[in-house]
């Protein structure tokens, strides 16, 4: 059992909940981000990067145009590096636990995320994100890494998950402390 516990499942399936809960339950002990949806009139229209110390970003939006694409919305690297890999490498600097919401297309197209996100596992901390479900070279090798743990959130099994991952990131800070 690694120090990083990646969460994975099909879309909507409850892994950012899962996530805001943990982050809930840690509190102050918690940092790094995750995200939620930027709706107008009723429709989703992008995707918002919230970081557990109070600080908000765009990640993508139907208004962004060029590229990186992913389906129809514009990414926003300049938030993604300024914001969220910024909470990252506070998490691992000052925090007891990282959390990241998510490893997704989004997130992947910024290599300077993708370098936080190895220097947080590869860190002392123990690690919790939401990671792709589909098959993307870079994930998969993260997910063989092995320190790293994945586990599949289902309709089944995702209301007990926060808990279910807080009582594994006890058991192994106590076995590698």
């Amino acid at each position: 059992m690694g120090r990083t516990i990646l969460l994975n499942g099909r879309p909507g399936v409850g892994k950012t909940t899962i996530i805001r809960e943990i982050a809930e339950r840690l509190g102050a002990a918690a940092g790094g981000l995750y995200t939620a949806e930027i709706r107008e009139g009723g429709r989703r229209q992008g995707f918002k990067i919230v970081t557990l110390d109070g600080k908000e970003g765009v990640l993508s939006h139907v208004d962004i145009r060029g590229t990186p694409r992913v389906s129809r919305y514009g990414v926003n690297l300049k938030d993604l590096e300024e914001i969220g890999v910024a909470a990252l490498r506070r998490a691992v600097a000052e925090a007891d636990y990282v959390l990241v919401d998510e490893i997704g297309k989004m997130e992947l197209f910024s290599e300077g995320f993708r370098r936080a996100v190895l220097e947080a596992i590869r860190s002392d901390k123990p690690v919790v994100g939401t990671v792709l479900r589909s098959k993307n070279t870079w994930v998969d090798g993260l997910k063989a890494l092995p320190e790293v743990t994945v586990i599949e959130v289902t309709e089944a099994n995702r209301a007990g998950m926060a808990r279910s991952v807080l009582d594994l990131l006890h058991a192994t800070s106590h076995t590698t402390s």
